[in-house]
């Protein structure tokens, strides 16, 4: 294990990795090679002979490999056995896979991935749609970036599911900082995955590659909102070439945030009308979960069911709501607070409300 640990750190690309695995059938084999043997090797450039014995001076395997367990990093390689086997089939595996918590397993799993700078409508649902998988015991897997891969995880953490975040740098960083608290839950709930050595920092390069592995751990790939060029359409097209499916939540055409879903529709994907109707469609029962979110509402007191008969999709601010009803502001805050406590209203920003 710790040699095949030297060996990610050469700075070689995974397909030359693998190919010196495949001359010296071990990591420790390659590590003992010398500078002669490395030369009988016709693909391997010089710079890349050079690259492997730098690395043979620089490294203290012991003391290396000892720091990565007193890191609280784990490490697993194409050829063990708790290496994902959802990513041994995609293009380009990675050759090792860092985690801090732990793996995803071989259960259905969904991603969720969209715009970092997302409207509150595409917020909303990417967390309604987390807490609805987070319910139904299916993994979220997403990148941890703001905006959409924060709520969808977010949300599975609130139904009180698993989620994996696939970083574009090493497992003990958290980018970007402010998801500082959400980093930590999904580490104890679930898995921080990189393919990226520890104390690799982020870098623009990285990212459009790690979304290959979110591709590859998901069966299904809900993009929730994406413009036109948006990094999210790179996971999409992972997505299509791993055979998985791709569904996205419909947009106006006017909406910059909605040209890139709205263009994968005209290429075939599906299309999310509700959250129910979605779970339906997975290979998965989930009519458990719906049928008790249903109990809920049928019951709700005369006046809850009044003041959230007036609820939709769209933000309603509490003195329209209060208007419509009849009840008074006060009323109308305290009957709205009791929604909220019941998970059936949203507070999508101050005083503006939107039915769960």
């Amino acid at each position: 294990m710790k040699y095949k640990y030297w060996l990610d750190n050469t700075g070689l690309s995974n397909g030359k990795k693998n190919l010196l695995l495949e001359y010296f059938q071990t990591a420790e084999e390659v590590y003992r090679g010398t500078e002669e043997t490395y030369q009988k090797i016709p693909q391997l450039k010089e710079e890349e002979i050079q690259r492997i014995t730098k690395a043979k001076r620089k490294w203290d395997i012991n003391e290396e490999y000892q720091k990565l367990a007193e890191g609280g990093v784990s490490v697993t390689f194409a050829c063990d056995k708790n290496y994902p086997k959802k990513l041994k089939n995609i293009y380009q595996p990675p050759f090792a896979l860092y985690y801090s918590g732990k793996l995803p397993g071989e259960r259905l799993s969904v991603a969720i991935v969209g715009a970092r700078r997302c409207s509150e409508y595409g917020h909303y649902m990417a967390r309604k749609l987390g807490e609805a998988l987070g319910r139904n015991r299916i993994p979220v897997i997403s990148g941890l970036a703001e905006g959409i891969d924060a709520a969808g995880q977010a949300g599975a953490i609130k139904g009180g599911g698993e989620t994996y975040a696939v970083l574009g740098c090493g497992v003990d960083i958290c980018y970007p900082k402010q998801n500082a608290a959400l980093y930590e839950t999904i580490r104890q709930q679930g898995g921080i995955l990189s393919e990226l050595p520890p104390k690799t920092t982020p870098k623009p390069y990285y990212f459009p590659a790690r979304n290959r592995i979110i591709s590859g751990l998901a069966e299904v790939v809900v993009i929730a909102e994406a413009k036109k060029k948006s990094g999210s359409l790179i996971t999409a097209e992972h997505a299509l070439e791993q055979g998985k499916d791709i569904y996205v939540f419909p947009g106006r055409t006017t909406d910059a945030l909605s040209y890139g879903c709205n263009a994968l529709i005209q290429q075939g994907a599906g299309i999310i009308l509700s959250v129910e109707e979605f779970l339906k469609q997975l290979p998965y029962n989930a009519t458990q979960s719906l049928q008790m979110g249903k109990n809920k509402k049928q019951c709700l007191a005369k006046e809850e069911s009044l003041v959230y008969s007036c609820l939709s999709m769209e933000p309603k601010n509490i003195e329209k709501i209060a208007e419509e009803t009849g009840l008074g502001i006060s009323a109308t805050a305290g009957i709205l607070l009791g929604l909220l406590a019941k998970g059936l209203v949203f507070e999508s920003f101050r005083n503006y409300y939107i039915e769960e």
